[in-house]
């Protein structure tokens, strides 16, 4: 089953399954796709500057290991949602919904890389620490 998670605007996340049939979706210009395909693990980020963001800010992908962003991010995940788990603490216009995120599987690079190039856009434009 292929699993969609959707970040939009206002960080509200849909996460679905589908048939294993591939589609392909138009995205808007400020959209980025994180995919493997051959898991048919797909993220969408519609968060306007993350695109801008990821190509002027982020470090190139190799600057870290595999294992490091998988590391990271395991951390993130897990904190991101806790703070979807309390929205009277945390900004519920931020945090709305849990990340399915199994540290089980091998996204692989680029998965892991934007996924936290993703937290760390979080962390700068929303001015949220983790």
């Amino acid at each position: 089953m292929k699993q969609i998670i959707y970040f939009i605007v206002t960080f509200f996340i849909v996460v679905g399954c589908s048939s294993t049939t591939k589609t392909t979706t138009q995205l808007p210009n400020e959209a980025v796709r994180i995919a493997n395909d051959d898991l048919e693990y797909e993220i969408i980020i519609i968060d306007p500057g993350f695109k801008t963001y990821l190509l002027s800010q982020a470090k190139p992908a190799n600057f870290y290991s595999q294992s490091y962003y998988e590391t990271k991010n395991k951390f993130y995940v897990i904190e991101w949602n806790k703070r979807v788990n309390n929205p009277l603490a945390y900004n519920p216009n931020i945090y709305e919904n849990v990340i399915d995120y199994d540290f089980n599987i091998d996204y692989g690079l680029d998965v892991n890389y934007k996924l936290f190039n993703y937290f760390k856009f979080v962390e700068y434009k929303y001015k949220q620490q983790f």
